[in-house]
């Protein structure tokens, strides 16, 4: 046996979720527990957790490359 419960996995899909018998048979097994609602994964980052994240991780501005725009001097300073 593989684990998995077709008859109740079919009456789910095609009866709960109104899926086609065609639909139904192209999921994969990940797409069918997302359109279920089951899906084991992580939950997603909420922003209280992004504000934490970006003040312990801020992002590093890198200094200007040096060239005639970022040295000050003008296009008369170069004659």
């Amino acid at each position: 046996m593989n684990g998995f419960d077709w008859p109740a996995l079919m009456r789910a899909g095609m009866r709960g979720l109104g899926l086609s018998p065609e639909a139904f048979w192209r999921l994969t097994p990940v797409e069918l527990r997302v359109l279920l609602g089951t899906s084991a994964g992580a939950a997603p980052l909420g922003r209280s957790r992004l504000d934490q994240l970006l003040v312990a991780y801020p992002d590093q501005v890198a200094p200007p490359a040096p060239g005639p725009e970022n040295t000050g001097e003008t296009e008369n300073d170069r004659d």
